[in-house]
């Protein structure tokens, strides 16, 4: 049910003609759901701006959230899902801080008069839609926040340290699965670039299991190390690691594997030793 103009407008009116008790009773509504969580002062510095979002849109002519009228209103709606998604709060809280306008109009309203409950049905419906607008944009700018953190925890997941002066490492923990190991390439390929080091060690001490796909994954990285003109040591081949290689049928090449980290740090101090003696 769509509000029409004159509804609009008479609403519009009656937000003005109500501003303060309107938005003293919409800022107890939200702050009895919010238990606390916001100061009283941020809650009504939102609504009162939200209030005036409504007001403005409904003076415009604003029959549902999605018209034209209805922009500015929308930005509002937006920003403070965005706000309360980044502040933890839940999606239910969000819309539920739209909805409680509906019972704040009430409070104001000539209940005895027919024509006055009729308008606020429509006003209700046009609140309803904010409220879901609000409960979409929350879940958009959530989806966005949580993608954001699992990059950010990615790469910080993937580090890759200079242990002396040709020498880099990459200690891998966790699963390996395919977004990870083009990270872990990317990175590895550019710090080899920056530091111009011919040997990278790649440790899976902390990889719990090995399968054919985190195998491949760390063959394509040596392989493009080595395009970079780096050898790559695969370092923490455990016992169990090694048996399940073996049952794969997994293949390394000629590529050095070590059981450990000391053990491939040994082996590039030898290869990195005999190369300045050659020298």
């Amino acid at each position: 049910m769509a509000l029409s103009s004159d509804e609009g407008s008479r609403f519009a009116d009656l937000l003005k003609g109500h501003e303060e008790a309107v938005g003293a009773a919409w800022t107890e509504q939200i702050a009895a759901t919010l238990r606390g969580r916001l100061s009283h002062a941020e809650l009504q510095r939102q609504t009162t701006e939200l209030q005036k979002g409504f007001q403005s849109a409904l003076a415009g002519g604003a029959q549902d959230i999605g018209d034209d009228a209805a922009a500015e209103l929308r930005a509002q709606l937006s920003d403070l899902s965005s706000a309360r998604a980044r502040q933890g709060f839940t999606a239910n809280e969000t819309a539920i801080s739209v909805f409680a306008l509906k019972d704040a109009v009430l409070k104001v309203l000539d209940n005895g008069d027919p024509n006055v409950l009729r308008d606020y049905v429509a006003f209700s419906a046009f609140i309803d839609r904010a409220g879901l607008f609000t409960f979409d944009s929350y879940v958009r700018a959530r989806e966005e926040l949580i993608a954001d953190q699992a990059e950010q925890l990615l790469e910080l997941s993937t580090p890759v340290v200079k242990l002396w002066d040709g020498v880099v490492a990459v200690p891998l923990v966790g699963t390996l699965d395919s977004a990870r190991a083009q990270v872990v390439m990317e990175r590895l390929l550019q710090t080899l670039v920056d530091t111009g080091s011919p040997y990278a060690i790649i440790d899976i001490t902390g990889v719990p299991a090995v399968d054919t796909q985190v195998a491949q994954h760390i063959l394509k990285t040596v392989v493009a190390a080595r395009l970079m003109g780096a050898d790559c040591i695969i370092s923490g081949i455990r016992p169990q690691i090694a048996q399940t290689i073996v049952a794969l049928g997994i293949e390394f090449g000629d590529i050095a594997t070590k059981s450990s980290l000391a053990d491939a740090l040994r082996h590039v101090i030898r290869l990195t030793g005999t190369k300045r003696q050659e020298r």
